[in-house]
């Protein structure tokens, strides 16, 4: 049986040790400090001195049957704000925040439920592979931490990342890819009464870039969106500089790649129409992922659900994960919900049920 108390304490000391993006540190140290104490070899990179921060991410390898394919799982330590001083309150099944900030679940949940299952393991002398738990930083600021892994430490070629809403059993075998675009329209600055004629105006060359673009919903496996114009000028000026940012994500790199091209096309002829020009374009963020539903290591997991007692659930996301970057880098590496519910908002929960039933279907994928 799963040490119960031990999963719901372990849970609730992880989410009160804050560790918003890039101050990850002081619990990440107490996640090395729990897996040193089961037995696990525990190393930390030097991502930190990319992306900032003063800690890298975290790599612990618990040694298993040396005649069996190792495995990945993993999970990232850094949560969105609010998440300093996190009061967690449980509530029959239910664990919350007092409200004043997020609960952590995203992704103390995954980081939790793998440390347990690995106990579990060894406690019953379970016949597992050799494990691979990885614990990234600056997942929520754009997947830095998995962007910058030494992927020199990870042998597993298949492997678990526990960052998904939706109960346990619910399994992503979609993701899309993103592109950035980030830049700069340059026009001429006038006297707007006086002189208008002498000037280009920035903002109506965005205004036109903008309005022809296709964005939204593309298709069924397409988005695209401009999430900031910025521009202050007086009412009497033409604005000379506006800023823009926005993405496109697809699952289908090549459509990601065509609406990026679109995007640009669209910004290229404005300038050309009103004589400006644009600094800046797009650039690579993560590339997406599909597996089909008769893809052998979506067979195996579909298994473990259903000896775990649970349904397993097929579905497609709309938002990257540390898995995008980790098959970029050729490991098959798979998003598994673990419960977590309302994440990003102060609202925030997870089902005492979800975290059992999680450690649960780890056990099943380690146990052989």
């Amino acid at each position: 049986m799963i040490n119960q108390e031990r999963l719901i304490n372990t849970f609730i000391n992880y989410v009160k040790i804050d560790s918003e993006s890039l101050e990850e540190k002081v619990f990440a140290e107490k996640v090395a400090s729990d897996f040193r104490e089961i037995g696990a070899e525990v190393s930390f990179d030097e991502a930190y001195k990319i992306v900032g921060g003063s800690v890298g991410n975290l790599y612990c390898k618990i040694e298993g049957d040396k005649s069996l394919e190792p495995i990945l799982m993993s999970a990232h330590m850094d949560t969105v704000k609010p998440g300093k001083g996190i009061v967690p309150i449980i509530e029959g099944n239910i664990i919350k925040s007092d409200g004043t900030t997020v609960l952590g679940s995203d992704d103390k949940a995954g980081i939790t439920c793998i440390l347990e299952a690995v106990r579990f393991a060894k406690e019953n002398n379970l016949k597992y592979p050799t494990i691979e738990a990885v614990f990234t930083i600056c997942e929520e600021i754009g997947l830095k931490g998995s962007k910058n892994l030494d992927y020199s430490k990870i042998t597993a070629k298949k492997g678990i990342v526990l960052d998904s809403g939706g109960d346990a059993g619910k399994i992503i075998t979609a993701a899309p890819g993103q592109l950035k675009l980030t830049g700069e329209f340059i026009g001429k600055s006038a006297h707007a009464g006086v002189a208008p004629e002498k000037g280009i105006s920035a903002i109506q060359i965005a205004a036109h870039a903008i309005s022809n673009m296709k964005l939204l919903r593309i298709d069924e496996e397409t988005t695209a969106n401009i999430g900031t114009i910025e521009a202050s000028y007086a009412t009497n000026i033409v604005p000379e500089k506006v800023k823009i940012l926005g993405e496109a994500r697809s699952r289908d790199n090549d459509k990601l790649k065509a609406q990026g091209e679109h995007m640009m096309k669209c910004i290229q002829e404005a300038c050309e129409k009103f004589g400006g020009t644009f600094e800046g374009g797009l650039t690579h963020s993560y590339s997406g992922y599909k597996y089909t539903e008769d893809d052998s290591f979506i067979k195996e997991i579909k298994e473990a659900c259903e000896k775990a007692g649970l349904t397993p659930e097929l579905a497609v996301s709309g938002g990257g994960s540390d898995v995008n970057n980790m098959v970029e880098k050729g490991i098959k590496a798979v998003n598994l919900g673990c419960g977590m519910d309302k994440v990003h908002t102060t609202s925030e929960q997870i089902t005492i049920d979800n975290l059992i039933n999680t450690t649960k279907l780890l056990i099943e994928l380690i146990r052989k």
